[in-house]
């Protein structure tokens, strides 16, 4: 089932998501006068942050709800997927993505496409779910949808590799993996709690499901994590595991 979006949720419940993006911007490093691609640049949060280095950026986001939410930031943008980016060969100095790989796919696509598109020693920085990441959620989420009959809709066909099955597939791409870190990192989640994170990052399962349905699968799946993601204060934290890498195009 693919995923929608809505950036006004996304900006409320997800702003975790660009909030602790800043080790992987690091990894960016971007200079002045550098052409970047932020791939899945969603409503373009760190598409700014990036052009504040003074490199020249463009954001491409497969949703057209994202994209003109990046517009009306200001943000250089585009919609189109991840699979056949509407550039020219050897257009980027660099390509970025955060919390967006994991989406796709069609990953070896995605990545001759990034290939493509960079220069010769052009570098690819991203960081995407890890294998193990949020293992908890969509395992209750799952086992609630199938007690109402929906048990379809329970893979949202999310990718979470390994250090190592994710350096072999750059590699096969046409990379050079210079860095690669595979971590866990517990996200404290904002005040709408788990009932947030499900009807932002789920969005695409519950829009499929009957109206009628929706909050019950929501409150029922919020019910059986909360046993081992909520803290006796009432403090949500989901079980985040990261994959970050800087790979240079050969």
């Amino acid at each position: 089932m693919p995923q929608t979006w809505n950036p006004e949720t996304y900006g409320r419940d997800g702003a975790f998501v660009h909030e602790l993006a800043g080790g992987v911007l690091e990894w960016l490093a971007a200079q002045p006068g550098e052409r970047i691609l932020d791939l899945g640049c969603g409503d373009g949060q760190l598409t700014l942050r990036i052009a504040g280095s003074g490199a020249s950026v463009v954001g491409i986001d497969a949703s057209p709800e994202m994209v003109a939410a990046a517009l009306a930031r200001g943000v250089k943008a585009d919609n189109g997927p991840a699979e056949k980016l509407p550039y020219p060969d050897h257009t980027f100095d660099a390509v970025f993505s955060n919390a967006v790989l994991h989406w796709v796919r069609r990953q070896d696509e995605t990545l001759s496409q990034v290939r493509r598109v960079l220069h010769p020693g052009g570098r690819f920085v991203a960081e995407m779910g890890g294998h193990g990441n949020i293992a908890a959620i969509p395992a209750a989420f799952a086992a609630v949808l199938a007690r109402h009959g929906f048990a379809s809709l329970g893979d949202r066909g999310n990718y979470y590799p390994t250090a190592e099955e994710y350096s072999s597939r750059l590699e096969r791409q046409g990379f050079i993996v210079q860095k690669i870190a595979h971590f866990p990192r517990p996200t404290l989640l904002p005040a709408s709690g788990m009932a947030g994170w499900l009807n932002t990052f789920f969005r695409g399962v519950l829009d499929a499901l009957p109206e009628k349905l929706r909050n019950p699968v929501v409150e029922e799946t919020v019910a059986l994590l909360a046993p081992v993601l909520r803290a006796h204060d009432g403090q949500w934290t989901a079980d985040y595991v990261r994959l970050r890498f800087i790979a240079t195009a050969r």
